[in-house]
């Protein structure tokens, strides 16, 4: 009985992932063969310059707003860690303040500050830098600007939780060593920081890769990515075989990337390995 009791544990656990995870990916990698070879649909996609350009706009935008988030995240994250306890708990509620506010709203507000009539272009014009409004919206910037809005703090989270654990007499060696701020950030804060670095790249990549409603709002249909792709070929072409190839495709690409950016944590940092 007491050999037995962890699996009886794990078994509801483990049966809510067959149900809700499995089942499901099962049928949708079934409807791509939609009565045909398991490969006519792949090979239609790869074969359609339309969905490459889909494709590699989706993977830029998302490691693009991944590498900006990381740039944000480290020092904005090594201030909160080296902060007295009593100030740390208020900066990391307001770095994580954008995730207490609909997506959709955060959107709607990048649409009030990137408009013709908005914030941005209004300063531009005060300062005599444009003559006319520019257009900033439906651009792939703004789709980028949005995701690191929403993203970043995620970034924050996962490396706060790493650079507290390192000693603060670790840095103090370094420093009495001769290093100076930036050697011994990039040196002994960066490497040891990675692990944060990997879990918070993947969450952001993966919630980049895979977002529908700012792409949609921000980007429009100038900057269609696959999210919003799958969207139009399930409800408005109703072609659901091209549909589930697209989401198999974002599964398996999201899959190689965070195996990928593991692979690349193991080799910068052997030692947490």
């Amino acid at each position: 009985m007491k050999k037995s009791l962890p699996w009886l544990l794990l078994a509801p656990a483990a049966l809510a992932v067959v149900v809700i995870l499995l089942l499901p990916l099962a049928g949708t990698v079934g409807l791509t063969f939609d009565g045909r070879e398991w490969y006519s649909n792949y090979v239609a996609f790869f074969r359609s310059g339309l969905n490459l350009s889909v494709l590699y706009r989706t993977l830029e935008i998302a490691l693009v707003t991944t590498a900006i988030s990381i740039v944000l995240g480290l020092p904005t994250a090594h201030v909160i860690a080296r902060s007295p306890k009593s100030r740390r708990t208020l900066l990391i509620v307001c770095a994580v303040f954008p995730l207490l506010t609909s997506t959709v709203v955060r959107s709607f507000s990048w649409i009030v500050i990137l408009g013709r009539n908005g914030f941005v272009n209004q300063v531009l014009q005060g300062i005599g830098v444009i003559d006319t409004p520019v257009g900033l919206l439906y651009t792939q910037t703004a789709v980028i600007v949005g995701l690191v809005h929403l993203f970043t703090p995620l970034m924050i989270l996962s490396l706060v939780g790493v650079m507290e654990n390192i000693e603060a007499d670790v840095l103090q060696a370094a420093s009495s060593l001769g290093a100076s701020p930036a050697a011994t950030f990039r040196q002994v804060v960066l490497p040891l920081a990675m692990p944060g670095i990997v879990v918070g790249s993947v969450l952001v990549f993966t919630g980049s890769f895979t977002a529908y409603t700012t792409p949609q709002l921000l980007g429009g249909d100038r900057q269609t990515v696959l999210a919003t792709f799958l969207y139009q070929k399930a409800m408005i072409s109703f072609d659901w075989a091209m549909a589930s190839t697209i989401a198999v495709l974002m599964v398996v690409l999201t899959v190689v990337v965070i195996l990928a950016m593991n692979s690349l944590a193991r080799r910068l940092n052997p030692v947490g390995a």
